[in-house]
């Protein structure tokens, strides 16, 4: 499993990014698949705690059965402009996926909720997942081109350009 741990040991850089450009927007896009293979899109919040990358859901939501039926997810933070005659202030349009896996553990999800600031025993019938990575994704602008980074497990950091 490569959880956001490995993710910011072999590119700490770009880790720290793509976690600002996550961070910059409390609501992220959630993509997961129906019971026939159709995607479903779903807003949801997502959190880096300790080293993983955390988000979850209501009790028996649609987007945590997807999940539990297929962990297969691409997350997506939106993107985000902070000044209109600069795009390239932007920290850039970030994009994880992989497997979730679901965290039953009490003691895993009260640490998590803890670090949050939150009532351990807070949200106890809801869903609880990490994301386990197989891929991300940053896209930015600089200038007049598009900058973009890949990261895989056991890959070095990638970067295309396209003008």
């Amino acid at each position: 499993m490569a959880g956001w741990r490995e993710v910011a040991a072999s590119a700490p850089e770009f880790a720290a990014r793509v976690r600002g450009a996550f961070e910059a927007h409390k609501h992220k896009t959630l993509a997961t698949l129906r019971k026939d293979g159709s995607p479903r899109v779903s807003g949801i919040e997502a959190y880096f705690v300790g080293d993983d990358l955390w988000f979850g859901s209501m009790p028996g939501a649609l987007k945590a059965r997807d999940l539990q039926r297929d962990p297969r997810f691409a997350l997506h933070g939106p993107p985000v402009i902070l000044s209109a005659e600069d795009p390239a202030t932007a920290p850039g349009d970030a994009k994880v996926s992989g497997r979730a896996v679901e965290v039953s553990d009490p003691e895993r999800r009260a640490a998590m909720l803890t670090a949050r600031g939150l009532a351990p025993d807070s949200f106890s019938e809801s869903h609880f997942f990490v994301a386990d990575i197989d891929e991300v994704v940053l896209t930015r602008i600089e200038g007049t081109t598009m900058v973009m980074e890949l990261w895989r497990p056991g890959q070095a950091l990638r970067t295309f350009r396209r003008t």
